[in-house]
């Protein structure tokens, strides 16, 4: 329990920290409404949506589909799919057979899709 907190708080600060970096984007709580276009925004509330039916994984092979062409936008509804995510609580992800551990490892995946490998690296460093 205690590891899975620090875990959270973790990826809470990391997404939090690569968000004022790459996109300037200074919260204290990152919400989508920091994603300005709308079709993006409706783009992390679809995958949202359906992490929370319980459909993590495919909103993760979708959210994978849609990083592959390099679009930056893209990097930064999958960084705060994965913050959305990490904010739920243990029974909900255990419930759904997936870990904070598996949203760290996402984020790294993510990170590295986009040449960003020192923030991967990060991730597996700082958490780990």
């Amino acid at each position: 329990m205690l590891q899975d907190d620090y875990i959270l708080r973790q990826i809470r600060e990391m997404v939090r920290a690569v968000m004022k970096m790459l996109f300037q984007v200074n919260a204290s709580e990152l919400t989508p409404e920091v994603i300005e276009d709308k079709d993006a925004r409706q783009i992390l509330d679809s995958l949202t949506s359906l992490a929370d039916d319980g459909k993590i994984d495919e909103a993760e092979n979708r959210l994978y589909e849609i990083t592959c062409d390099g679009d930056r936008q893209n990097l930064k509804i999958g960084l705060l799919f994965y913050y959305e995510l990490n904010g739920k609580d243990d029974e909900f992800l255990e419930a759904n057979n997936f870990s904070r551990e598996e949203i760290m490892m996402g984020i790294q995946d993510l990170a590295e899709r986009y040449n960003l490998s020192g923030i991967a690296e990060a991730f597996r460093t700082e958490i780990l």
